[in-house]
Protein backbone atom coordinates (compact mmCIF):
# COMPACT_ATOMS: atom_id res chain seq x y z
CA UNK A 1 0.00 0.00 0.00
CA UNK A 2 1.69 3.43 -0.80
CA UNK A 3 0.83 7.05 0.02
CA UNK A 4 -0.55 9.52 -2.71
CA UNK A 5 0.09 13.04 -3.72
CA UNK A 6 -1.64 15.55 -6.26
CA UNK A 7 1.00 14.08 -8.82
CA UNK A 8 -0.70 10.44 -8.85
CA UNK A 9 -4.12 12.27 -10.65
CA UNK A 10 -4.81 14.33 -13.69
CA UNK A 11 -7.44 16.49 -14.67
CA UNK A 12 -9.40 15.73 -17.30
CA UNK A 13 -12.95 16.83 -19.51
CA UNK A 14 -15.00 13.63 -18.90
CA UNK A 15 -17.33 13.28 -21.35
CA UNK A 16 -21.43 13.58 -19.75
CA UNK A 17 -19.77 14.91 -16.65
CA UNK A 18 -17.79 18.15 -17.16
CA UNK A 19 -14.49 18.03 -15.08
CA UNK A 20 -12.94 14.55 -13.73
CA UNK A 21 -9.61 12.94 -12.55
CA UNK A 22 -8.16 10.00 -13.64
CA UNK A 23 -5.18 8.11 -12.82
CA UNK A 24 -1.41 8.97 -13.27
CA UNK A 25 -0.21 5.91 -12.71
CA UNK A 26 -1.01 1.93 -12.05
CA UNK A 27 -2.58 1.33 -8.84
CA UNK A 28 -3.40 -1.44 -6.40
CA UNK A 29 -6.07 -1.91 -3.76
CA UNK A 30 -5.46 0.11 -0.64
CA UNK A 31 -3.34 2.91 -2.86
CA UNK A 32 -3.49 6.19 -1.22
CA UNK A 33 -3.84 7.74 -4.74
CA UNK A 34 -4.13 11.14 -2.93
CA UNK A 35 -4.44 13.02 0.75
CA UNK A 36 -6.07 16.32 1.28
CA UNK A 37 -6.59 18.35 4.15
CA UNK A 38 -9.59 20.19 4.60
CA UNK A 39 -10.08 23.47 3.24
CA UNK A 40 -12.64 24.80 5.96
CA UNK A 41 -14.50 22.18 8.26
CA UNK A 42 -16.78 22.62 11.39
CA UNK A 43 -18.42 20.37 13.99
CA UNK A 44 -22.19 19.50 13.70
CA UNK A 45 -24.10 22.07 15.80
CA UNK A 46 -25.25 18.83 17.99
CA UNK A 47 -21.71 18.16 18.79
CA UNK A 48 -19.86 21.14 19.60
CA UNK A 49 -19.09 19.78 22.92
CA UNK A 50 -18.28 16.45 22.50
CA UNK A 51 -16.12 16.66 19.11
CA UNK A 52 -12.80 18.40 18.85
CA UNK A 53 -13.11 21.28 16.73
CA UNK A 54 -10.12 20.56 15.21
CA UNK A 55 -9.13 16.63 14.74
CA UNK A 56 -13.38 15.84 15.18
CA UNK A 57 -11.58 13.22 17.12
CA UNK A 58 -14.69 12.56 20.22
CA UNK A 59 -13.65 12.88 23.55
CA UNK A 60 -14.96 12.51 27.56
CA UNK A 61 -13.18 15.96 28.46
CA UNK A 62 -12.71 18.56 26.36
CA UNK A 63 -11.04 22.42 26.76
CA UNK A 64 -13.16 25.14 25.62
CA UNK A 65 -11.79 28.77 24.22
CA UNK A 66 -11.38 31.19 27.16
CA UNK A 67 -12.81 33.77 25.21
CA UNK A 68 -16.14 32.15 23.09
CA UNK A 69 -16.72 29.44 25.31
CA UNK A 70 -17.81 27.75 22.15
CA UNK A 71 -14.88 25.92 20.73
CA UNK A 72 -13.94 22.83 22.53
CA UNK A 73 -10.44 21.09 21.59
CA UNK A 74 -8.64 17.73 22.83
CA UNK A 75 -5.62 20.16 24.11
CA UNK A 76 -3.23 22.95 23.91
CA UNK A 77 -2.25 21.07 20.45
CA UNK A 78 -5.21 21.40 18.78
CA UNK A 79 -6.20 24.82 19.92
CA UNK A 80 -3.25 26.31 18.97
CA UNK A 81 -3.83 24.70 15.41
CA UNK A 82 -7.00 26.27 15.44
CA UNK A 83 -5.98 29.86 15.76
CA UNK A 84 -6.14 30.75 12.54
CA UNK A 85 -9.46 29.47 11.68
CA UNK A 86 -11.17 30.06 14.69
CA UNK A 87 -9.77 34.13 14.89
CA UNK A 88 -12.48 36.19 13.52
CA UNK A 89 -15.23 33.26 14.54
CA UNK A 90 -14.24 33.78 18.30
CA UNK A 91 -14.87 37.84 18.06
CA UNK A 92 -17.87 37.17 15.26
CA UNK A 93 -19.73 34.74 18.16
CA UNK A 94 -18.83 37.52 21.13
CA UNK A 95 -19.88 40.23 19.00
CA UNK A 96 -23.07 38.28 18.46
CA UNK A 97 -23.91 36.97 21.18
CA UNK A 98 -25.27 33.89 19.75
CA UNK A 99 -23.76 31.16 17.68
CA UNK A 100 -24.96 30.30 14.08
CA UNK A 101 -25.99 27.01 12.62
CA UNK A 102 -22.82 24.80 11.48
CA UNK A 103 -23.61 25.81 7.08
CA UNK A 104 -23.03 29.65 8.06
CA UNK A 105 -20.37 28.75 10.78
CA UNK A 106 -18.46 26.45 7.50
CA UNK A 107 -19.63 29.70 5.05
CA UNK A 108 -17.72 32.23 7.18
CA UNK A 109 -14.72 30.01 8.22
CA UNK A 110 -14.59 29.57 4.11
CA UNK A 111 -14.79 33.16 3.02
CA UNK A 112 -12.36 34.09 6.06
CA UNK A 113 -10.10 31.78 4.58
CA UNK A 114 -10.57 33.51 1.26
CA UNK A 115 -9.90 36.80 2.82
CA UNK A 116 -6.77 35.95 4.08
CA UNK A 117 -5.19 34.04 1.23
CA UNK A 118 -7.12 35.18 -1.87
CA UNK A 119 -8.62 33.30 -4.62
CA UNK A 120 -9.23 29.95 -2.87
CA UNK A 121 -6.83 27.75 -4.45
CA UNK A 122 -4.08 26.32 -1.91
CA UNK A 123 -0.95 24.59 -2.75
CA UNK A 124 -1.23 21.39 -3.94
CA UNK A 125 -5.54 21.75 -4.67
CA UNK A 126 -6.28 21.05 -8.67
CA UNK A 127 -9.25 23.51 -8.15
CA UNK A 128 -10.01 26.96 -6.20
CA UNK A 129 -13.58 27.28 -4.27
CA UNK A 130 -14.50 30.04 -6.61
CA UNK A 131 -14.64 27.65 -9.03
CA UNK A 132 -16.74 24.84 -7.46
CA UNK A 133 -20.11 24.15 -8.97
CA UNK A 134 -22.53 25.32 -7.05
CA UNK A 135 -25.84 25.06 -8.97
CA UNK A 136 -27.63 27.63 -7.46
CA UNK A 137 -29.63 28.30 -10.90
CA UNK A 138 -31.32 25.16 -10.40
CA UNK A 139 -32.58 25.33 -7.03
CA UNK A 140 -36.20 25.59 -6.48
CA UNK A 141 -38.82 27.74 -5.11
CA UNK A 142 -38.04 26.36 -1.23
CA UNK A 143 -34.41 26.02 -1.77
CA UNK A 144 -34.56 29.58 -2.91
CA UNK A 145 -36.11 30.79 0.58
CA UNK A 146 -33.87 28.83 2.46
CA UNK A 147 -31.10 30.37 0.65
CA UNK A 148 -32.21 33.97 1.17
CA UNK A 149 -32.70 33.24 4.67
CA UNK A 150 -28.90 31.74 5.20
CA UNK A 151 -27.35 34.65 3.73
CA UNK A 152 -29.17 37.35 5.78
CA UNK A 153 -28.00 35.30 8.84
CA UNK A 154 -24.87 35.34 7.14
CA UNK A 155 -24.45 38.90 6.75
CA UNK A 156 -25.39 39.69 10.68
CA UNK A 157 -22.82 37.41 11.45
CA UNK A 158 -20.19 37.98 9.95
CA UNK A 159 -17.99 41.16 11.15
CA UNK A 160 -17.82 44.78 9.72
CA UNK A 161 -14.51 44.81 9.82
CA UNK A 162 -13.54 41.95 6.95
CA UNK A 163 -13.77 41.94 3.63
CA UNK A 164 -17.55 42.70 1.99
CA UNK A 165 -18.37 40.37 -0.24
CA UNK A 166 -21.67 40.30 -2.63
CA UNK A 167 -24.66 38.61 -2.18
CA UNK A 168 -24.15 36.89 -5.61
CA UNK A 169 -20.60 35.85 -4.09
CA UNK A 170 -22.03 34.57 -0.71
CA UNK A 171 -24.96 32.72 -2.76
CA UNK A 172 -22.54 30.84 -4.55
CA UNK A 173 -20.62 29.52 -1.32
CA UNK A 174 -23.92 28.49 -0.32
CA UNK A 175 -24.24 26.16 -3.24
CA UNK A 176 -20.83 25.00 -3.29
CA UNK A 177 -21.77 23.78 0.79
CA UNK A 178 -24.70 22.17 -0.58
CA UNK A 179 -23.52 20.01 -3.41
CA UNK A 180 -20.10 19.58 -2.11
CA UNK A 181 -20.19 19.29 1.72
CA UNK A 182 -17.99 16.60 2.72
CA UNK A 183 -19.37 14.41 5.71
CA UNK A 184 -16.87 14.26 8.39
CA UNK A 185 -16.91 10.94 10.85
CA UNK A 186 -15.11 10.83 14.41
CA UNK A 187 -11.74 8.88 14.73
CA UNK A 188 -13.33 5.73 13.97
CA UNK A 189 -15.45 6.23 11.33
CA UNK A 190 -18.49 5.20 13.29
CA UNK A 191 -20.50 8.33 13.64
CA UNK A 192 -21.02 11.56 11.30
CA UNK A 193 -19.87 14.43 13.65
CA UNK A 194 -18.44 17.70 10.96
CA UNK A 195 -18.99 18.55 7.62
CA UNK A 196 -16.05 20.39 5.74
CA UNK A 197 -15.53 21.37 2.20
CA UNK A 198 -12.00 19.28 0.30
CA UNK A 199 -11.64 21.04 -3.09
CA UNK A 200 -9.89 18.14 -5.02
CA UNK A 201 -12.55 16.02 -3.99
CA UNK A 202 -15.33 17.39 -5.72
CA UNK A 203 -13.25 16.80 -9.07
CA UNK A 204 -13.92 12.91 -8.51
CA UNK A 205 -17.34 12.01 -10.14
CA UNK A 206 -19.77 9.61 -8.97
CA UNK A 207 -20.02 5.64 -9.84
CA UNK A 208 -22.45 3.38 -7.92
CA UNK A 209 -19.58 0.26 -8.39
CA UNK A 210 -16.51 2.72 -7.92
CA UNK A 211 -12.95 2.25 -8.24
CA UNK A 212 -12.10 4.18 -5.02
CA UNK A 213 -13.45 4.91 -1.59
CA UNK A 214 -12.49 7.69 0.57
CA UNK A 215 -11.86 8.11 4.66
CA UNK A 216 -11.27 10.35 7.13
CA UNK A 217 -7.71 10.22 8.74
CA UNK A 218 -8.59 12.12 11.83
CA UNK A 219 -4.48 12.80 12.16
CA UNK A 220 -2.27 11.98 15.52
CA UNK A 221 -1.22 14.83 17.96
CA UNK A 222 0.33 11.72 20.51
CA UNK A 223 3.65 11.76 19.38
CA UNK A 224 6.23 14.49 21.89
CA UNK A 225 7.65 16.62 19.35
CA UNK A 226 4.78 19.23 17.20
CA UNK A 227 6.94 18.59 13.83
CA UNK A 228 5.60 14.93 14.04
CA UNK A 229 2.02 15.84 14.61
CA UNK A 230 -0.35 15.02 11.74
CA UNK A 231 -3.78 16.99 10.88
CA UNK A 232 -6.97 16.11 9.61
CA UNK A 233 -6.98 14.98 6.13
CA UNK A 234 -9.29 12.86 3.45
CA UNK A 235 -7.85 10.11 1.94
CA UNK A 236 -8.79 8.79 -1.46
CA UNK A 237 -8.29 4.62 -1.74
CA UNK A 238 -7.87 2.27 -4.23
CA UNK A 239 -10.29 -0.51 -3.88
CA UNK A 240 -8.85 -2.45 -6.46
CA UNK A 241 -6.16 -2.71 -9.32
CA UNK A 242 -6.47 1.07 -11.97
CA UNK A 243 -4.99 1.31 -14.76
CA UNK A 244 -3.05 4.08 -15.90
CA UNK A 245 -5.60 6.92 -17.81
CA UNK A 246 -8.37 4.96 -15.70
CA UNK A 247 -11.28 7.60 -14.64
CA UNK A 248 -11.29 7.98 -10.91
CA UNK A 249 -14.97 7.70 -9.34
CA UNK A 250 -16.44 6.82 -6.00
CA UNK A 251 -20.09 6.50 -4.92
CA UNK A 252 -21.91 9.46 -3.77
CA UNK A 253 -24.70 7.60 -2.71
CA UNK A 254 -24.92 4.15 -0.79
CA UNK A 255 -25.47 1.18 -3.11
CA UNK A 256 -27.70 -0.50 -1.09
CA UNK A 257 -30.83 0.72 -2.74
CA UNK A 258 -32.65 -0.04 -6.48
CA UNK A 259 -30.93 2.23 -9.46
CA UNK A 260 -33.74 4.36 -9.29
CA UNK A 261 -34.05 5.21 -5.78
CA UNK A 262 -30.18 6.04 -6.06
CA UNK A 263 -30.79 8.11 -9.23
CA UNK A 264 -33.35 10.32 -7.73
CA UNK A 265 -31.36 10.93 -4.50
CA UNK A 266 -28.66 12.29 -6.68
CA UNK A 267 -30.47 14.34 -9.09
CA UNK A 268 -32.23 16.06 -5.88
CA UNK A 269 -28.94 16.42 -3.83
CA UNK A 270 -26.38 16.75 -6.50
CA UNK A 271 -28.17 17.66 -9.79
CA UNK A 272 -27.01 15.14 -12.00
CA UNK A 273 -28.20 12.19 -13.63
CA UNK A 274 -26.33 9.13 -13.05
CA UNK A 275 -25.99 7.12 -16.28
CA UNK A 276 -23.53 4.53 -14.50
CA UNK A 277 -23.32 0.83 -15.75
CA UNK A 278 -25.13 -0.96 -12.70
CA UNK A 279 -28.35 1.99 -12.90
CA UNK A 280 -28.73 2.13 -17.08
CA UNK A 281 -28.41 -2.04 -17.02
CA UNK A 282 -30.21 -2.46 -13.59
CA UNK A 283 -27.55 -4.71 -12.20
CA UNK A 284 -27.68 -6.35 -9.05
CA UNK A 285 -31.98 -5.56 -9.05
CA UNK A 286 -32.86 -9.14 -9.61
CA UNK A 287 -30.80 -9.93 -6.30
CA UNK A 288 -32.07 -6.54 -4.47
CA UNK A 289 -36.37 -7.51 -5.46
CA UNK A 290 -35.69 -11.29 -5.20
CA UNK A 291 -38.06 -13.46 -4.02
CA UNK A 292 -38.35 -17.08 -2.88
CA UNK A 293 -38.02 -19.98 -5.81
CA UNK A 294 -38.86 -22.55 -4.42
CA UNK A 295 -42.55 -24.71 -5.05
CA UNK A 296 -44.60 -22.08 -3.68
CA UNK A 297 -43.52 -19.01 -5.58
CA UNK A 298 -45.13 -16.14 -4.52
CA UNK A 299 -47.66 -14.39 -6.88
CA UNK A 300 -46.85 -10.72 -7.65
CA UNK A 301 -49.57 -9.47 -6.19
CA UNK A 302 -48.32 -11.45 -3.12
CA UNK A 303 -44.83 -9.39 -3.12
CA UNK A 304 -46.24 -6.18 -4.15
CA UNK A 305 -48.33 -6.46 -0.67
CA UNK A 306 -45.45 -7.88 1.69
CA UNK A 307 -43.66 -4.87 0.09
CA UNK A 308 -45.99 -2.38 1.23
CA UNK A 309 -46.29 -4.06 4.58
CA UNK A 310 -42.32 -3.49 4.79
CA UNK A 311 -42.27 -0.23 4.12
CA UNK A 312 -45.35 0.67 6.05
CA UNK A 313 -43.23 -1.30 9.05
CA UNK A 314 -40.47 0.99 8.75
CA UNK A 315 -41.89 3.83 9.04
CA UNK A 316 -43.16 2.47 12.33
CA UNK A 317 -39.83 1.05 13.06
CA UNK A 318 -38.54 5.08 12.45
CA UNK A 319 -41.09 6.21 14.99
CA UNK A 320 -40.42 3.92 17.51
CA UNK A 321 -36.77 4.25 17.36
CA UNK A 322 -36.83 7.56 18.07
CA UNK A 323 -38.71 7.43 21.05
CA UNK A 324 -36.48 4.83 22.24
CA UNK A 325 -39.02 2.47 22.12
CA UNK A 326 -36.47 -0.39 21.42
CA UNK A 327 -38.58 -3.21 22.87
CA UNK A 328 -41.70 -1.91 20.12
CA UNK A 329 -38.91 -1.94 17.63
CA UNK A 330 -38.13 -5.68 17.83
CA UNK A 331 -41.80 -6.35 18.08
CA UNK A 332 -42.14 -4.51 14.77
CA UNK A 333 -39.21 -6.45 13.13
CA UNK A 334 -40.37 -9.49 14.39
CA UNK A 335 -43.68 -9.34 12.74
CA UNK A 336 -42.30 -8.15 9.47
CA UNK A 337 -39.75 -11.00 9.11
CA UNK A 338 -42.53 -13.19 9.98
CA UNK A 339 -44.48 -11.77 6.76
CA UNK A 340 -41.55 -11.70 4.51
CA UNK A 341 -39.55 -14.46 4.66
CA UNK A 342 -42.34 -16.55 2.77
CA UNK A 343 -42.16 -14.51 -0.14
CA UNK A 344 -38.64 -12.49 0.21
CA UNK A 345 -35.09 -13.79 -0.92
CA UNK A 346 -32.46 -12.91 1.68
CA UNK A 347 -30.85 -10.60 -0.73
CA UNK A 348 -34.07 -8.51 -0.87
CA UNK A 349 -33.35 -5.35 0.35
CA UNK A 350 -36.55 -4.85 1.68
CA UNK A 351 -35.72 -7.62 4.23
CA UNK A 352 -32.37 -7.16 4.96
CA UNK A 353 -32.97 -3.53 6.32
CA UNK A 354 -34.98 -5.58 8.52
CA UNK A 355 -32.62 -7.71 9.35
CA UNK A 356 -29.89 -5.05 9.74
CA UNK A 357 -32.63 -3.28 12.66
CA UNK A 358 -33.33 -6.35 14.43
CA UNK A 359 -29.77 -7.01 15.05
CA UNK A 360 -28.45 -3.50 15.83
CA UNK A 361 -31.15 -3.34 18.17
CA UNK A 362 -31.35 -6.83 19.73
CA UNK A 363 -27.43 -6.60 20.31
CA UNK A 364 -28.44 -3.09 22.40
CA UNK A 365 -30.85 -5.40 24.23
CA UNK A 366 -28.03 -7.84 25.23
CA UNK A 367 -30.36 -10.29 23.27
CA UNK A 368 -27.03 -11.56 21.41
CA UNK A 369 -27.94 -15.25 20.18
CA UNK A 370 -31.28 -14.04 18.42
CA UNK A 371 -28.76 -10.73 16.93
CA UNK A 372 -26.29 -12.84 15.51
CA UNK A 373 -28.94 -15.30 13.40
CA UNK A 374 -30.23 -11.95 11.73
CA UNK A 375 -26.75 -10.24 11.49
CA UNK A 376 -25.25 -13.71 10.15
CA UNK A 377 -28.34 -13.65 7.42
CA UNK A 378 -28.05 -9.96 6.55
CA UNK A 379 -24.12 -10.47 5.92
CA UNK A 380 -24.82 -13.47 3.79
CA UNK A 381 -27.30 -10.92 1.69
CA UNK A 382 -24.80 -8.40 1.85
CA UNK A 383 -21.69 -10.62 0.26
CA UNK A 384 -24.04 -10.84 -2.64
CA UNK A 385 -24.96 -7.37 -3.45
CA UNK A 386 -21.66 -4.95 -2.29
CA UNK A 387 -18.48 -4.93 -3.75
CA UNK A 388 -16.53 -7.02 -2.02
CA UNK A 389 -14.03 -3.96 -0.82
CA UNK A 390 -16.70 -1.84 0.26
CA UNK A 391 -16.34 0.02 3.45
CA UNK A 392 -19.88 -0.07 4.37
CA UNK A 393 -20.17 -3.55 4.14
CA UNK A 394 -16.78 -4.38 5.78
CA UNK A 395 -18.26 -2.19 8.94
CA UNK A 396 -21.25 -4.26 9.57
CA UNK A 397 -18.98 -7.38 8.66
CA UNK A 398 -17.51 -6.54 11.92
CA UNK A 399 -20.24 -5.49 13.88
CA UNK A 400 -21.68 -9.19 12.88
CA UNK A 401 -18.19 -10.84 13.96
CA UNK A 402 -18.52 -8.87 17.55
CA UNK A 403 -22.20 -10.29 17.38
CA UNK A 404 -21.36 -13.73 17.22
CA UNK A 405 -18.86 -13.44 19.39
CA UNK A 406 -20.61 -11.80 22.31
CA UNK A 407 -23.24 -14.72 21.82
CA UNK A 408 -20.29 -17.28 22.45
CA UNK A 409 -20.55 -18.44 18.88
CA UNK A 410 -16.66 -18.13 18.32
CA UNK A 411 -15.99 -19.93 15.29
CA UNK A 412 -18.34 -17.83 13.15
CA UNK A 413 -16.92 -14.41 15.10
CA UNK A 414 -13.76 -15.06 14.70
CA UNK A 415 -14.48 -15.95 10.79
CA UNK A 416 -16.25 -12.66 10.30
CA UNK A 417 -13.95 -10.67 12.21
CA UNK A 418 -11.11 -11.52 9.62
CA UNK A 419 -13.13 -10.87 6.75
CA UNK A 420 -13.67 -7.46 8.06
CA UNK A 421 -10.19 -7.27 8.71
CA UNK A 422 -9.18 -7.93 5.05
CA UNK A 423 -11.94 -5.22 3.85
CA UNK A 424 -10.64 -2.25 6.18
CA UNK A 425 -6.93 -3.18 5.57
CA UNK A 426 -8.20 -1.92 1.98
CA UNK A 427 -10.76 0.75 2.18
CA UNK A 428 -9.42 2.46 5.90
CA UNK A 429 -5.67 1.43 5.52
CA UNK A 430 -3.83 -0.63 8.51
CA UNK A 431 -2.97 3.01 11.02
CA UNK A 432 -6.83 3.47 11.26
CA UNK A 433 -8.17 3.08 15.05
CA UNK A 434 -10.63 0.98 13.55
CA UNK A 435 -8.50 -0.95 11.89
CA UNK A 436 -6.10 -1.09 14.96
CA UNK A 437 -9.59 -2.32 16.93
CA UNK A 438 -10.21 -5.17 14.15
CA UNK A 439 -6.39 -6.32 14.47
CA UNK A 440 -6.70 -6.26 17.95
CA UNK A 441 -10.03 -8.46 17.93
CA UNK A 442 -9.14 -10.74 15.63
CA UNK A 443 -5.94 -12.14 17.90
CA UNK A 444 -8.53 -12.20 20.71
CA UNK A 445 -10.66 -14.18 19.06
CA UNK A 446 -7.83 -16.46 17.60
CA UNK A 447 -6.83 -16.99 21.43
CA UNK A 448 -10.21 -17.88 22.23
CA UNK A 449 -10.78 -20.17 19.36
CA UNK A 450 -7.84 -22.02 19.71
CA UNK A 451 -8.88 -22.38 23.09
CA UNK A 452 -12.31 -23.89 22.00
CA UNK A 453 -10.70 -26.45 19.98
CA UNK A 454 -9.03 -27.85 22.44
CA UNK A 455 -11.78 -27.97 25.52
CA UNK A 456 -15.28 -27.10 24.32
CA UNK A 457 -16.49 -27.11 28.35
CA UNK A 458 -13.42 -25.42 30.07
CA UNK A 459 -13.84 -22.16 27.22
CA UNK A 460 -17.41 -21.90 27.77
CA UNK A 461 -16.83 -22.44 31.90
CA UNK A 462 -13.85 -19.54 31.81
CA UNK A 463 -16.51 -17.81 29.42
CA UNK A 464 -19.44 -17.54 31.85
CA UNK A 465 -16.75 -16.89 34.70
CA UNK A 466 -15.25 -14.07 32.43
CA UNK A 467 -18.60 -12.43 32.02
CA UNK A 468 -19.66 -12.71 35.59
CA UNK A 469 -17.18 -10.58 36.87
CA UNK A 470 -17.26 -7.76 33.80
CA UNK A 471 -20.16 -6.41 31.89
CA UNK A 472 -19.92 -7.30 28.35
CA UNK A 473 -19.28 -4.19 26.58
CA UNK A 474 -22.19 -3.55 24.56
CA UNK A 475 -23.08 -2.09 21.24
CA UNK A 476 -23.60 2.18 21.33
CA UNK A 477 -27.33 2.80 21.55
CA UNK A 478 -29.04 2.77 17.97
CA UNK A 479 -28.78 6.31 16.65
CA UNK A 480 -30.07 7.59 13.25
CA UNK A 481 -26.86 9.98 12.96
CA UNK A 482 -24.84 7.11 12.69
CA UNK A 483 -21.96 6.03 9.41
CA UNK A 484 -23.23 8.42 6.51
CA UNK A 485 -24.92 6.68 3.71
CA UNK A 486 -23.54 9.32 1.17
CA UNK A 487 -20.53 10.65 1.62
CA UNK A 488 -20.87 14.48 1.16
CA UNK A 489 -23.58 16.59 3.74
CA UNK A 490 -26.96 17.31 2.95
CA UNK A 491 -28.48 19.81 4.77
CA UNK A 492 -30.92 18.87 7.54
Amino acid sequence: MTAGSMENVELFSSEGKGRGLKAAKEFFAGDVIFAEPAYAAVVFDSFIAQVCHTCFKRQEKLHHCGQCKFAHYCDRTCQKDAWTNHKNECSAIKRNGKVPNENIRLAARIMWRIEREGSGLTEGCLVAVNDLENHVDNFGEEERKELMVDVQTFVDFWLPSSQQFGMQYISHIFGVIKCNGFTLSDQRGLQAVGVAIFPSLCLVNHDCWPNCTVIINNGNHEAVKSMFHTQMRLELRSLGKIEKGTELSVAYVDFLNLGEERRQQLKRQYDFDCTCEHCTKRLKEDLMLGVREDENKPSQGMVKDVIQFSKDTMEKICKARSEGAYHDVIKLCRECLKKQEPVLADTNIYMLRILSLASEVLSYLQNFEEAAEYARRMVDGYLKLYHPNNAQLGMAVMRAGVTHWHAGLIEVGHSMICKAYAILLVTHGPTHPITKDLEAMRAQTEMELRMFKENEYVYYMMREAALKNQPVHVMPEPSSNTTPSSIFHKKQ
